[in-house]
């Protein structure tokens, strides 16, 4: 599993607007990163991206967030974790994608 330098999951956090309690914010964290990990093992379980479907990239729904993701030869990349509810632009994936 490969994060991004930025420390995708943390800076997701930090966006929060109204932050949840400290403990439900880190029993999500939690599960969103047991989640991707689990992409190492296997990274078919997500689905291909709706809004950039030649992309080859991948997302896999937790509660109401997505983790968007790319398979490489050798690893599973977690490109950016937002809220469900949104569309990806490509304009949001990180340079050089």
């Amino acid at each position: 599993m490969i994060y991004r330098p930025e420390g995708t999951v943390k800076v997701f956090v930090a966006a929060w607007r109204h932050p949840p309690p400290a403990r439900a914010a880190a029993r999500l964290v939690d599960k969103l990163i047991d989640r991707g990990d689990a992409l190492a093992e296997y990274p078919e379980q997500g689905r291909r991206l709706p809004e950039i479907p030649e992309s080859g990239l991948r997302e896999l729904i937790v509660d109401n967030y997505r983790i968007v993701y790319r398979r490489t030869p050798k690893a599973v990349e977690v490109l950016t974790v937002f809220e469900g509810h949104r569309l990806l632009r490509p304009d949001e994936l990180p340079t050089g994608e």
